[in-house]
């Protein structure tokens, strides 16, 4: 059984026309310094499982399209790089700390799914997104809530 997960990105940053003109249309996604989303990663996510592409920290957040994890779990290269943002003195390569998947493109919705509406949308109100004060950068999406957000989408 595959799960549903939210990934938000600063579109200025890395957007899903940014993946989607990736080669192979796929992407590490790196730089989560976040020990619970990290571990997410790291212990859940699965081959094939659903991502819906969240634009975050933009005019309109919401979400964009869809991914899918392409490759599971493995060490975050940004860690070892002494001039990355992402840098952490700690992690070695016999012991990394930082964990990342890769996201391949899958599709983009012909309009992005605003996060105002999703708000306003029966069947989503505990959505993890949608709590006060959620600020994680990856969340689990329930089945029924990727139903409903399909839906909206189409």
């Amino acid at each position: 059984m595959t799960n549903t997960w939210l990934m938000k990105s600063e579109p200025d940053c890395f957007s899903i026309d940014d993946l989607a003109s990736r080669p192979n249309q796929t992407e590490a996604w790196d730089g989560v310094r976040n020990y619970q989303a990290r571990n997410m990663m790291r212990d859940q996510m699965r081959l094939g499982d659903r991502v819906f592409f969240y634009h975050s920290n933009c005019k309109v957040p919401g979400i964009a399209g869809i991914a899918e994890i392409s490759k599971v779990s493995f060490a975050d290269h940004t860690q070892f790089e002494p001039d990355s943002q992402y840098f952490d003195p700690k992690a070695t390569l016999a012991k990394p700390i930082w964990y990342l998947v890769e996201v391949q493109f899958v599709e983009k919705f012909n309009a992005v799914l605003s996060l105002e509406q999703m708000r306003h949308t029966p069947g989503l109100e505990d959505m993890l997104l949608l709590r006060k004060g959620s600020r994680l950068s990856i969340t689990p999406v329930t089945n029924e809530q990727g139903q409903i957000i399909m839906s909206l989408a189409l």
